[in-house]
């Protein structure tokens, strides 16, 4: 498997280190497949710094990414205040930090930029299709006549988390941020319980995303997931069986632009948060 980057600028000695050791950290992740936000405190009191973890890995094991505006297009948060940009420090980890003021549920959401990846072997790159749930990119490689061997790719990835800030109204929502692929909790989770279900709607390019697997599971017991497939709508049920923080996550993929300099662009989506124990 081969990473690089492919939109971020070296402009110094301490960035080349920094893109450095985050590229290690994404080398390990692309071949790991989870990525998400991790705040220090879903439900934080009114006027509480949080800071946040960029996490690549496995399981909710991995490595943390640094603050680096060269590899991410937005990283922000909304809530009722507003959208505001997540400010941080070049070189940080945890990747920024905000204080929240007024009660209310608060949408994070960062997206990268664009990496590549390659896959030496068709049998690699067919593994990865399935534990993704991406088994029908096998039958459209043979239909397109795609490489089997010294396949590439180009990826982007976007993480959104919701925070609780103090009381929170039942009906509250989760915003929209308009990411190339994103997973939208359509209830308040922090208003559900334990066995309560939880409707989350899967856009690509703001319009449903049909027939694509979604994985959810938590923290405290990440082996045991929950799989679904989105309707016609876009939409997946999940019941979600235990309280304590979960990852939603989705991998979509597509025949590359022509120009783009690989032969298959992937998108991945996540959203975290914390399930109340009662």
């Amino acid at each position: 498997m081969r990473i690089a980057t492919a939109t971020a600028r070296e402009s110094s000695v301490n960035l080349c280190c920094a893109l450095a050791a985050l590229l290690g950290a994404w080398m390990t992740g692309a071949q790991a497949h989870d990525f998400w936000l991790e705040p220090s405190v879903f439900r934080p009191a009114p006027g509480a710094e949080v800071t946040f973890r960029i996490n690549v890995g496995q399981d909710f094991h991995g490595n943390s990414m640094i603050y680096l505006p060269e590899v991410f297009e937005r990283y922000v948060y909304v809530g009722p205040d507003g959208e505001n940009d997540v400010p941080g420090i070049p070189g940080d980890d945890p990747a920024g930090k905000i204080r929240v003021v007024k009660p209310g549920l608060v949408t994070v959401g960062y997206r990268s930029t664009t990496f590549t990846l390659g896959f030496d072997t068709l049998d690699e790159f067919e593994r990865y299709l399935k534990l993704e749930g991406l088994e029908h990119i096998a039958a459209l490689r043979k239909r397109l006549g795609k490489p089997d061997h010294n396949i590439t790719e180009v990826y982007s990835r976007a993480a959104k988390s919701l925070l609780a800030v103090g009381a929170v109204k039942p009906d509250a929502a989760d915003r929209r941020l308009g990411f190339t692929l994103e997973l939208i909790a359509e209830r308040n989770p922090y208003a559900l319980h334990a066995g309560a279900t939880l409707p989350v709607r899967l856009l690509y390019k703001n319009r449903p995303l049909v027939d694509a697997q979604v994985t959810a599971f938590t923290k405290d017991a990440p082996l045991q997931k929950l799989r679904a497939r989105s309707d016609k709508n876009g939409k997946v049920n999940l019941a979600l069986a235990r309280p304590g923080v979960w990852l939603i996550t989705c991998v979509h993929m597509v025949p590359a632009a022509r120009g783009a300099g690989a032969d298959w662009e992937s998108i991945w989506g996540s959203l975290t948060f914390e399930l109340p124990a009662s």
